[in-house]
């Protein structure tokens, strides 16, 4: 009751952030919120929305707000997806289910990561919405084409392909802390952990920790706990093209975004090589520092697309104005990891639910105070790029 009162008084994401980095082991919270390198992408992905300003109409009915969009072809309350974070153990016991069941209440699209901590069968049992699966193509064919009829089976109703890791981003702050995958947790490692027993004792008691969709195949970490770059090198294949975007695409056979690219040129190439839509990502600022902040390259990828396909834009949303200015520019829909990671290591699925009210909140307000009355209405013309 305790924690769950804390995250209530929760003001915005940035008073969950500070709760989360008071529970977790500094190490489990350099991994939420770390980036690559000198993580300049990190910064910018939130940094940029401020660069956009939000040009209002007056005497318009906001009596009411029309928020309901379509995400991978399926309803949601309005246009925000939770995006797929891996090892999400880490940060409460009850991992992604905690999530999914808040989703669920909110009425929003849930993804599970590959490198997720719970099976995409019990995910799927336990959370009836809308959910993606996302998918890395891995060397071994074999395991991807598993992955695929799992999904169609359990009722996954889109894919998310991630193109962004053919090597691990240099995440220094995990370097540093020497996190390994998945973390060692012995009694005699969780000495260093003493000053956080809230998360300690729940994780040394609790499921181990796992790669709950590819331990039955892959065996690379059967030897023991090895570095996250060391498991991404040895397992992604650095040599995809699109080609094999194609022959996923026909694999499947249902919605379909390419997770990671950042140009209009290679969106369009994600819809000629059969994908319904793109996640315009730099993977959080946690692979190619200096890639640019997706807010900014929105327009241009919807330009360069035309109205159908989705258009997601994934990274730096902290406030439910930002998700407003990304609609404006020609978004389908938001995507947010950290945010909701933060009010999950803060107070499990109460804290997940708190951010998700947060930002609803504050979308819905910015909508009003923006004379904006539908989410359909909202044009380039409500946002202007500052002058620099």
């Amino acid at each position: 009751m305790g924690r769950t009162g804390r995250v209530s008084r929760a003001n915005n994401i940035a008073d969950l952030r500070v709760l989360a980095q008071r529970r977790l082991p500094r190490p489990i919270f350099d991994y939420i919120d770390g980036g690559a390198d000198d993580e300049l992408s990190l910064a910018r992905n939130s940094a940029a929305f401020g660069d956009y300003e939000i040009v209002p109409d007056v005497l318009t009915d906001v009596s009411q707000i029309a928020t309901e969009a379509r995400v991978f072809g399926e309803a949601v309350r309005w246009p925000l997806m939770l995006a797929p974070t891996g090892l999400t153990r880490m940060f409460h016991g009850q991992a992604e289910l905690a999530v999914a069941r808040a989703a669920a209440k909110h009425g929003l699209l849930y993804s599970l990561s590959t490198l997720g901590t719970t099976r995409l069968e019990d995910l799927a049992e336990a959370f009836g919405g809308p959910k993606v699966f996302q998918i890395y193509i891995f060397k071994d064919r074999g395991l991807t084409r598993e992955f695929v009829a799992r999904c169609r089976d359990a009722g996954f109703h889109g894919l998310a392909l991630t193109v962004d890791t053919p090597v691990a981003g240099n995440r220094e702050r995990d370097r540093v802390n020497g996190l390994s995958l998945p973390p060692k947790l012995t009694w005699r490692s969780l000495l260093s952990f003493a000053a956080y027993p809230g998360w300690s004792l729940p994780a040394l008691r609790g499921h181990r920790f796992d790669f709950a969709n590819v331990s039955h195949r892959v065996d690379a970490l059967a030897a023991g706990p090895m570095s996250l770059f060391d498991y991404i090198g040895g397992q992604f294949d650095r040599s995809l093209t699109w080609r094999d975007v194609e022959w996923l695409a026909a694999e499947w056979g249902g919605p379909l975004a390419i997770k990671g690219l950042m140009t209009p040129e290679d969106a369009k190439r994600a819809i000629a090589s059969g994908a319904s839509g793109v996640m315009v990502s730099n993977h959080g600022g946690r692979q190619l520092d200096g890639a640019p902040a997706p807010i900014d390259q929105i327009a241009a990828v919807r330009d360069a697309l035309g109205d159908g396909p989705d258009v997601i834009c994934d990274g730096g949303i902290r406030r439910g104005s930002d998700v407003v200015k990304a609609l404006a520019l020609g978004a389908t829909a938001c995507s947010i990891g950290r945010p909701y990671l933060y009010g999950l290591a803060a107070g499990g699925e109460a804290g997940v639910d708190r951010a998700l009210t947060l930002l609803r909140e504050e979308f819905e307000r910015t909508l009003a105070l923006a004379g904006i009355n539908a989410i359909a209405r909202l044009e380039r013309r409500h946002v202007r790029r500052l002058r620099r």
